[in-house]
C-alpha cells in the first residue's frame, strides 16, 4: 500500500516500497562492472517512488558523468559548458586579486544556473534558496533534488523518498551498506524545504509525539535543591531549533518557585535515561565541577544492531568533532577531533541484539553513537539510530546509573526499562 503522504525526508522509516525499489537499484548497479567499481568505493544512491513506478538517483557523478542512463540527470549538467572551461583558464592564472574575482564571478554563475521547482509549479534560483549565505559546494548536486526536481518536470506525482548508501564508509564517516539516511541539513534543507512545497508532507516525527512523551517523562527524586528525572528518547534536554518543549523548559513549569533548573549535563535527544537538575544556585555551581572532575559516575545500557561474544571488554579512544555539512551528526578526524574515550563491556546477547555497558570518560556529543557504529570502534550500530545505523523504533540507548555527593550525602540512582 502507499502512504498517505510524502516522505519527510529529514527523519524518517524508509517506506517498503522505496525499500524494493533501493533492492532494485542496488541489483542494476551490481550488474555494471564500471558503476560497481566505483560504488563499491561508497555512493549515496536515492530512489523516488512515484505512481506507476519509480525513479533512481546518484549524488554528485558516477564514473566521471552527472548524466547516464538508468539515473534521472542532474539539476544542471556543467559538464562541457562554460564552467569547465572558464575553471581550466583560471587553474592557468598565477594566484591574486585577478583570480580570486574571476574565480567567484564563476561561482556565482554556476548558481544562476541551478532553478528548483516545486509541487505548486513554481521556480526558484540559488540564491532565492540561500539569500543571506553562500550557498555550499555541491548544493543541488544530491539525490533528492535530483528526483523531485525530475519528477516535476515529468509531471510525475511523488508517492515516498529515500537515500541510501552503497560500499564502503567514508574515512571519519558513518555510512553502512544498505542502510538509508535522511537528507543532509547543510545543503539539502534548504533546498528540498522549497521544492517539498505543494506536497502533503508527513509531519517531522520527532514533533508529532511530543505530547506522548510529555506524558512518558518521570520523576525519579526530588528534593529542595535537585530533581533527578528518567527522560524519555525523542525529548530535547535544552531548548533547540524546533521549537519543541525541552526538559528543562517542563521542569522549570513544574517549579516556578524555584530559581532554576539549572541543566548540570545534558542528554541528546535520542537518548533515554536519568539525569539531574538542580534547583539552585549552589547545587549548580557543586554538581558541575563534580562532572568537570569527573566525580560524578554514570553508566550507559545499549542493545546493538548485531550479536556480539560476552564478556568481551575494552577502551575506545577516538576524536570527535561536529561534520560541518551535516549537523548534528559527527565524525572522527584526527586533525579536528577532540579525544573521547569510552569503556564497555558486553553483557548479554538478547534476541540476535548485543547488550553493552559504557561508561564515557569523557563526554563528546554522540560520543557512544559513534564509537559503537565507526569502524574503528565497535562497527556495530546501537539499535534504532536514525543517523548512524538503521532508523526504525527508539534509540536502544540509557543512562541507567547516576551517583554523585551533594552536602557530605551520597545519592545513586538506577532505572533498567530498556528493554
Amino acid at each position: 500500500m502507499p502512504p498517505m503522504q510524502f516522505t519527510y525526508p529529514f527523519c524518517y522509516v524508509p517506506h517498503p516500497l522505496c525499500q524494493l525499489a533501493a533492492e532494485e537499484v542496488k541489483r542494476v548497479v551490481r550488474e555494471n562492472a564500471e558503476w560497481n567499481a566505483e560504488v563499491q568505493e561508497g555512493k549515496m544512491l536515492g530512489v523516488l517512488v512515484v505512481e506507476g513506478g519509480f525513479l533512481a538517483a546518484f549524488s554528485g557523478t558516477l564514473c566521471g558523468k552527472s548524466t547516464l542512463p538508468y539515473f534521472v540527470p542532474p539539476v544542471f549538467d556543467l559538464h562541457g559548458t562554460y564552467f569547465e572551461e572558464e575553471e581550466q583558464r583560471i587553474s592557468q592564472m598565477p594566484l591574486g586579486e585577478e583570480r580570486r574575482k574571476r574565480s567567484q564571478e564563476l561561482q556565482n554563475w554556476l548558481f544562476e544556473q541551478y532553478h528548483f521547482l516545486n509541487a505548486e509549479g513554481k521556480s526558484a534560483e540559488m540564491s532565492d534558496i540561500f539569500p543571506e549565505a553562500l550557498p555550499p559546494a555541491g548544493a543541488g548536486d544530491c539525490c533528492a533534488p535530483k528526483l523531485l526536481q525530475y519528477a516535476y518536470l515529468h509531471h510525475l506525482k511523488p508517492v515516498a523518498m529515500g537515500e541510501f548508501w552503497m560500499g564502503r564508509s567514508p574515512k571519519g564517516e558513518i555510512r553502512e551498506e544498505g542502510h538509508f539516511y535522511p537528507a543532509c541539513q547543510h545543503k539539502c534543507k534548504p533546498i528540498l524545504t522549497w521544492m517539498l512545497r505543494g506536497l502533503d508532507v508527513e509531519e517531522n516525527p520527532l514533533r508529532k509525539d511530543y505530547d506522548t512523551l510529555m506524558e512518558q517523562l518521570k520523576i525519579v527524586a526530588e528534593t529542595p535543591d535537585f530533581v533527578v528525572v528518567d527522560k524519555p528518547s525523542g525529548m530535547l534536554s535544552v531548548p533547540g531549533k524546533d521549537d519543541l518543549p525541552s526538559l528543562q523548559d517542563i521542569v522549570a513549569q513544574q517549579h516556578p518557585e524555584y530559581d532554576g533548573p539549572f541543566i548540570v549535563h545534558r542528554l541528546d535527544m535520542d537518548t533515554s535515561g536519568l539525569m539531574v537538575l538542580a534547583l539552585n544556585d549552589d547545587t549548580y555551581k557543586d554538581l558541575q565541577q563534580q562532572f568537570i572532575r569527573h566525580e560524578i559516575k554514570k553508566r550507559y545500557s545499549a542493545l546493538l544492531e548485531r550479536p556480539m561474544t560476552i564478556g568481551e571488554k575494552s577502551v575506545i579512544d577516538l576524536p570527535l568533532c561536529p561534520n560541518p555539512y551535516d549537523r548534528p551528526r559527527q565524525i572522527v578526524h584526527e586533525q579536528y577531533g577532540r579525544r573521547s574515550i569510552t569503556r564497555y563491556e558486553v553483557v548479554d546477547n538478547v534476541d540476535g541484539h548485543a547488550l553493552l555497558h559504557f561508561w564515557p570518560e569523557t563526554g563528546r556529543t554522540h560520543q557512544l553513537r559513534v564509537h559503537a557504529a565507526h569502524s574503528q570502534g565497535l562497527n556495530n550500530p546501537i539499535l534504532g539510530d536514525r543517523l548512524y545505523g538503521n532508523a526504525g523504533g527508539r534509540l536502544m540507548l540509557q543512562a541507567d546509573r547516576l551517583s554523585f555527593a551533594l552536602k557530605g550525602k551520597n545519592h545513586s540512582f538506577e532505572i533498567n526499562n530498556l528493554i
